[in-house]
């Protein structure tokens, strides 16, 4: 878990029907869409979607992810997804953090990418410049 300053970006999802298992808890790989999902719309607040990226010859690429879980979240309730960024050389490291109501961490995770440009592994200059991690 990661301090409260550090967070550049949030935002609240739900937990929809389908992404329970029978035992009433998220299935642990629905925390991967919540995760991208957040990625996603980090982007498009910083102005530059993966449509945009994808037209630049830029293919952002998970390369790893570590995952803790703390708290299950059950059906119909919502959180709080979080995240901060740092650069590590060619490699952005996505510190992703979703909340439940009360506040209790429900998971924590590493996310790392790295930037594929015109088919090859590039520095991620563009997307670095994008994320103001210059």
């Amino acid at each position: 878990m990661t301090k409260e300053q550090n967070y550049i970006f949030e935002m609240p999802l739900k937990v929809r029907d389908y992404e329970v298992d029978s035992q009433g808890i998220v299935n642990n790989a629905n925390y991967l869409h919540y995760l991208e999902h957040t990625r996603h719309e980090f982007c498009e607040k910083k102005g530059f979607t993966f449509r945009d990226m994808q037209k630049e010859g830029i293919d952002p690429v998970v390369s790893r992810i570590e995952i803790d879980y703390h708290t299950p979240l059950r059906l119909g309730q919502t959180m709080t997804s979080k995240l901060w960024i740092e650069r590590r050389g060619a490699r952005f490291i996505f510190h992703q953090d979703i909340f439940t109501e009360d506040e209790s961490i429900a998971i924590s995770a590493l996310v790392t990418i790295v930037s594929i440009e015109n088919g090859k592994l590039s520095r991620g200059e563009t997307i670095a410049k994008a994320f103001g991690l210059t």
